[in-house]
């Protein structure tokens, strides 16, 4: 089972107690995490005025700055009082993309903890919001977090991708679950397992197979492997019968659905993104994200260099 020791919450700039703050607190409390908070400020009006007096800019963001890590400091200060192991830092630069895979690549957490707001398609048309780019490019798993009725997630959901071969996929699957169960087992939740066969599915992914190319037999040995691989993952992560569920649909539709019917806390999906334009997987996970029902928890695959270290996972079938 994963074991979660470090975990990075990347704070607002404004200096107030988001959802994130509540479900880092209690995942690190629930899992022994060290949860480190890292707030990026920056003010656009001190840098400006430091073009034409440096020193006495200096002297006032040092003074901005020290009431930024004053209060984080309070923050951490409290969550210490529970026998959490906590630390802080205030970074003074833009929370760009750039900045934010930095830092998170110099200080290598095993989960990343992050606000997710929402952004009006309109906005979307024109530009990439971070949310989305951070899914694409963050090196760890990442939770992006948009409410917490409950801090700690009683009842988590695993939407897990049997149409594609798993040497495709490096493994996801296995890793979805991986973290799924550890944080069920150590949050005490109710954990869920869905997979989504794409059959009314119309190239909404390239990877995807058409529904008019099939016939019916073929299409019957796929459900059937699928099936059997989906049985075979849910009996090793011990999941209830009662508890598995197979859905067919267009993915990002059911998942979110689904979800906001049954009142999960989390849905934890995964994403793959190759640098090649034919070898895309993962768009289910932005489409989700658009119209999150709940806090998302988005698993990256193994890196390359790990991948021959990684279990033999499920394949689906073999047609010679």
């Amino acid at each position: 089972m994963l074991k979660l020791k470090r975990i990075l919450l990347i704070a607002s700039s404004e200096m107030a107690l988001t959802p994130a703050f509540a479900r880092a607190r209690a995942l690190a409390c629930a899992t022994g995490a060290l949860l480190h908070i890292v707030a990026f400020d920056y003010v656009q009006a001190l840098a400006v005025a430091g073009l034409l007096d440096h020193d006495a800019m200096a002297q006032a963001r040092e003074g901005y700055l020290r009431v930024h890590r004053h209060w984080l400091e309070q923050q951490a200060r409290f969550y210490r009082c529970g026998g959490m192991l906590v630390s802080t830092e205030v970074v003074w630069a833009k929370s760009s993309l750039t900045n934010l895979l930095e830092y998170v690549n110099d200080f290598h957490p095993d989960l990343v903890i992050k606000d997710t707001h929402y952004v009006p398609a309109l906005d979307r048309a024109f530009h990439r919001p971070l949310d989305w780019r951070l899914l694409r490019e963050c090196p760890t798993h990442l939770h992006l977090v948009t409410s917490v009725r409950n801090p700690k997630p009683l009842n988590i959901l695993a939407a897990i991708d049997l149409s594609h071969l798993e040497e495709m996929t490096q493994g996801l699957n296995d890793r979805i679950l991986d973290l799924a169960s550890t944080l069920a087992a150590s949050c005490d939740a109710a954990l869920h397992l869905l997979n989504v066969c794409r059959w009314s599915e119309i190239s909404d992914a390239p990877m995807s197979v058409p529904t008019g190319s099939l016939y019916e037999s073929f299409r019957d040995a796929v459900e059937d492997a699928q099936q059997e691989a989906f049985d075979v993952l849910a009996e090793r992560y011990c999941i209830k019968n009662t508890r598995r569920h197979s859905l067919t649909g267009i993915p990002h539709k059911v998942i979110g659905l689904f979800a906001q019917q049954n009142a999960f806390d989390i849905v934890v999906l995964g994403t793959v993104y190759h640098h090649r334009p034919d070898r895309f997987i993962g768009d289910t996970a932005e489409s989700v994200l658009n119209r999150a029902p709940c806090s998302l928890m988005i698993v990256k695959p193994l890196p390359p260099t790990r991948l021959n270290e990684a279990p033999s996972s499920l394949q689906l079938i073999k047609i010679n």
